[in-house]
């Protein structure tokens, strides 16, 4: 038996720390996962179809651990040591994401864990977007953010000790894991002080707030931390219920009766008091909550069909409210096939095979006559990753309405690889494997 903890149990460790954090920094954040529970709970007790479906296939295991957070970074070498340590806890840099298309002056990608047992156990992500310096057009001003940066180090020395330890000796025992869970989530911790006075702090976020956010603190704390329902629509409504105030609209698409992709919704940033370096105090808002609804993956075919029929609804302007948004959306989705036999066998969405116990089958027949013949099941393979539109409505909605928009789609993945000293992974890539490897394993039970 290894001495080395599991990454798994490591990343479930830290996924839990982090959420016990969050907690304390921003109550509101408690009060939500009390409510997100409350509706799961309600779904699944209205639906025990679905409770066995998502039994079956591993999904409600992992249901009330379930967390994704978002960190923004400024700098190369930040992000290629964010790489190493995420390694630790088995989380990898999958998909790249350029967010500069809907006004926000970043490029980012996901990490998280890739097989079907780590993401069973805990399928902790962490949206990590690095500051594109480039887009800042005020040379001084780009200058000045650079010089800032390059003065902090957003990890702690025996952080950075226990990750070169880890990839040395191949794995942490269990005391070294603690210390580096402890250590590592000091990189996420909120701290009022700003490392800049105040004027730097303001001209910083007269270009981009968000910019302001990267820039002007001791490191990358997490501005958000999501857990998953079952039912987002219900969320929304019961949000300014128990004193939440959620964001205009529901990112992503519209309600189905079989889910696709992801959709999001927010409340609001806090507002919350900095201390900056020239003993001035003011007021920065970054932080804030998150709730997300995932639903089945979708191939490169269906990936097509989304983007063309979002950019359809798109172009027909903004909806007042979230009645209004949806109602628009499933008009335009109306062209979406909405049952899982279709979007299966059509090849719009990603499905993992399950032999059925105790019935017999030839292994050489069509997928859909063991299908027909109750031998055979499919089941929606869940969607572990982002949308950039999404995400940046996100982003844009908590950092004000005045937040510039007008930056040009600058998609740069190759800049990105060499900034976090690796490559990102296909996620497409990974949802065929993991199809096939399925497929294969059911008919290798009728062998």
């Amino acid at each position: 038996m290894s001495q080395w903890l599991p990454q798994d149990q490591i990343r479930d460790m830290f996924s839990r720390a982090m959420s016990e954090m969050y907690r304390q920094e921003v109550p509101q954040y408690g009060t939500l996962i009390e409510l997100v529970e409350t509706i799961n709970r309600e779904v699944l007790d209205a639906n025990p179809t679905l409770a066995m479906e998502l039994d079956q296939s591993g999904e409600l295991a992992r249901l009330d651990v379930e967390r994704h957070g978002a960190i923004r970074v400024g700098t190369a070498q930040e992000l290629a040591m964010l790489r190493r340590l995420f390694a630790v806890m088995g989380m990898h840099p999958v998909g790249y994401y350029d967010l500069s298309m809907a006004g926000v002056p970043v490029h980012s990608t996901a990490f998280r864990p890739l097989d079907d047992k780590a993401l069973n156990r805990n399928p902790f992500r962490v949206f990590t977007s690095l500051l594109r310096m480039e887009l800042i057009e005020n040379t001084e001003l780009r200058d000045r953010a650079s010089e800032i940066l390059a003065a902090r180090d957003i990890f702690t020395p025996t952080a950075r000790k226990l990750v070169a330890t880890a990839e040395t000796q191949g794995g942490l025992n269990a005391d070294q894991a603690n210390r580096f869970v402890n250590e590592a989530l000091e990189t996420f911790r909120w701290h009022r002080q700003a490392t800049v006075e105040l004027s730097t702090y303001r001209a910083l976020s007269a270009e981009h707030r968000l910019i302001a956010d990267v820039v002007c603190f001791r490191g990358p704390h997490i501005n958000h931390l999501t857990p998953r329902t079952l039912d987002i629509d219900e969320v929304q409504r019961r949000m300014s219920q128990v004193g939440i105030d959620p964001k205009t609209i529901i990112e992503g698409p519209p309600r189905r009766r079989c889910p696709i992709l992801l959709r999001q919704t927010s409340f609001k940033a806090l507002e919350e008091t900095i201390d900056f370096a020239d003993d001035e105090e003011g007021q920065h808002t970054a932080r804030f909550g998150e709730i997300e609804q995932r639903g089945v993956a979708l191939t490169h075919k269906g990936r097509e069909l989304y983007d063309r029929l979002l950019a359809e609804s798109r172009q027909q302007g903004s909806a007042a409210d979230n009645d209004s948004h949806q109602a628009q959306l499933a008009s335009v989705f109306e062209a979406f096939p909405d049952d899982h036999d279709t979007l299966r066998r059509e090849g719009l969405a990603f499905y993992q095979y399950f032999a059925v116990p105790g019935v017999q089958a030839d292994p050489n027949d069509d997928v859909e006559a063991l299908i027909e013949a109750g031998a055979l099941v499919a089941s929606p393979m869940i969607y572990e990753d982002f949308l950039p539109v999404s995400a940046a409505g996100i982003f844009q909605s908590n950092l004000g309405d005045d937040a510039r928009d007008e930056y040009t789609a600058q998609s740069n993945q190759a800049q990105f690889e060499a900034a976090l000293d690796g490559a990102v992974i296909d996620e497409i890539a990974l949802y065929e494997e993991r199809q096939q490897a399925s497929l294969e394993a059911a008919l290798a039970a009728f062998r």
